[in-house]
C-alpha cells in the first residue's frame, strides 16, 4: 500500500517571486518563451529610471508599469500646465498645476498597484544625477532640452548604466540605445550641443500630439527587452536592441529607418581617453522661456505699453508663423516669420525695431542675426506675446 508524504508548507516568497495576482496579470508574458516566468520575475526585479514624466515619458511609464517593472523612478522638478494635455497622457484636466511626479504616480497605481514608485520631485542636475541614475539598470530618456540630454549621457556613462534615448520635434523622432557597452554614447552622434538658439523648442516649434506615444513606447520596449537581456548568456539574448543604431521616425510619411552608429575613440566621456570624467553642466541650447539672463536689450510689457501710448511709438516686429498670429497679436505690427527674414531685410527699418515672438526666444535670435547686419537699436520683447496676455491685454488669446 503506498503512501503519499504530506506537502510541505510552502515557505514566503521571495520578493522576485510571483503572487497568484501577478501570475494572472502578466499571463500574456508568461506565455511567450522569450519571456517565460523567469523572465517576467527579473522585469519585477528591475530598478528603471525615468527622466521626466512629460511626452516622452508617459507613454513609457505606463508600458514599464503595465509590463511589471518592480520599481520606477520618476525625477521631474514640473507641474502640469494646460499645454500638456495635448500629448502628455499621464495628467489630465484635473492634474493642472499638480506637481507632475504626483499626477504620474496616481496614473502607474491604477495601471499597477504592484509596482513600486519611487519619485523625486525636482529637476536633474549636475549635484544629483550620479547618485540617481547609479541607483537603477536603466534610465529612460524623456527630457526635452540639451542641458538635461548631455547630463544624462554623461552619468550614464560615468555610472555605467544603459540609456534608452528619445527625441521629438514637430513631426520626426529618434530613438536608440546609448551608452550600453561596447556601443556608443550620446556625445559619439553628437560631441557638443548646437550653438545657443540655433534649435528651437517644442514650444516654439510645436509637436505632433501622438509622436511622443510613439518614441516613448519604443524606449519602453528597448529599456524592457535590454531588462530581460540582462542575466542571459549571449546564446539566449532575444530580439536586438538599438544600440549602435539611430531609429528615425517621421509621422507625415510614417516611415521608420535606422542608421548605424560607431563609438568615437575621440569621444569626450566614452572615448579611449575621455576629457569628461566628472559631471558638468552643459550650456543650454534653448530655452524653454525668456527666463534665461539677456544678453541682448530687453524691453518689458509694460515698458512697451508706455511708448506705444507715447508720442514715439517703435515699430514692432512679429517673427511667429502666420497660424500662431491668427491667434493672438500686438497691434501695430509688422509681420515677417523668422524663416523668411534674411530675404525680406528691405521691409525693415535700420535702427530702433522692436522684435516679438511667443516668448523670447525666437526674437532674441533674430535680433542676434539682424545685428550681424548692422541693424542698430534693437530690443527683445521680454516673455513675447505671451507676456502682453497676461499682463497688459488679459483679452488675448494664450497659445
Amino acid at each position: 500500500m503506498s503512501s503519499i508524504e504530506p506537502s510541505a508548507t510552502p515557505g514566503p516568497r521571495s520578493a522576485s517571486e510571483l503572487g497568484p495576482d501577478e501570475l494572472r496579470r502578466y499571463a500574456r508574458h508568461i506565455v511567450l518563451p522569450e519571456v517565460g516566468r523567469a523572465g517576467q520575475e527579473q522585469l519585477k526585479q528591475s530598478r528603471v529610471l525615468l527622466v521626466g514624466a512629460g511626452g516622452l515619458g508617459s507613454p513609457a511609464a505606463m508600458y514599464l508599469a503595465a509590463a511589471g517593472v518592480g520599481t520606477l523612478g520618476i525625477v521631474d522638478g514640473d507641474t502640469v500646465d494646460v499645454s500638456n494635455l495635448q500629448r502628455q497622457i499621464l495628467h489630465g484636466e484635473s492634474d493642472l498645476k499638480r506637481h507632475k511626479t504626483a499626477s504620474a504616480a496616481d496614473a502607474l497605481r491604477r495601471i499597477n498597484p504592484h509596482v513600486v514608485l519611487e519619485l523625486h520631485p525636482f529637476f536633474l542636475d549636475e549635484t544629483n544625477a550620479l547618485e540617481l541614475v547609479g541607483a537603477y539598470d536603466i534610465v529612460v530618456d524623456g527630457t526635452d532640452n540639451f542641458t538635461t540630454r548631455y547630463l544624462v549621457n554623461d552619468a550614464c556613462v560615468l555610472t555605467g548604466v544603459p540609456n534608452a534615448y528619445g527625441s521629438i520635434f514637430r513631426f520626426e523622432g529618434q530613438a536608440s540605445l546609448f551608452a550600453d557597452r561596447p556601443g556608443p554614447c550620446y556625445r559619439c552622434l553628437h560631441p557638443e550641443p548646437p550653438p545657443a538658439g540655433l534649435i528651437p523648442n517644442c514650444a516654439e516649434g510645436g509637436v505632433f500630439g501622438v509622436l511622443p506615444g510613439i518614441i516613448g513606447t519604443v524606449q519602453a520596449t528597448e529599456a524592457i527587452k535590454y531588462l530581460l537581456n540582462r542575466e542571459r548568456v549571449e546564446a539566449d539574448r532575444i530580439g536586438e536592441s538599438l544600440r549602435g543604431r539611430l531609429l528615425l521616425f517621421d509621422a507625415l510619411g510614417m516611415s521608420f529607418r535606422t542608421l548605424k552608429l560607431r563609438c568615437d575613440p575621440n569621444c569626450p566621456v566614452c572615448g579611449d581617453a575621455p576629457t569628461i570624467t566628472t559631471l558638468q553642466a552643459v550650456q543650454a541650447a534653448c530655452a524653454t522661456n525668456s527666463s534665461t539672463e539677456p544678453t541682448m536689450n530687453e524691453l518689458t510689457v509694460i515698458e512697451l505699453k508706455t511708448e506705444l501710448d507715447g508720442e514715439s511709438a517703435p515699430v514692432l516686429l512679429d517673427v511667429r508663423e502666420d497660424v500662431e498670429r491668427a491667434i493672438s497679436h500686438i497691434d501695430p505690427s509688422l509681420h515677417i516669420p523668422m524663416g523668411e527674414i534674411p530675404e525680406r531685410l528691405a521691409e525693415l527699418p535700420r535702427d530702433g525695431l522692436v522684435v516679438y515672438c511667443k516668448v523670447g526666444g525666437r526674437s532674441a535670435r533674430v535680433i542676434a542675426f539682424l545685428e550681424e547686419r548692422g541693424f542698430t537699436g534693437l530690443r527683445n520683447l521680454t516673455g513675447g506675446v505671451t507676456a502682453w496676455a497676461r499682463e497688459i491685454d488679459t483679452s488675448m488669446e494664450i497659445y
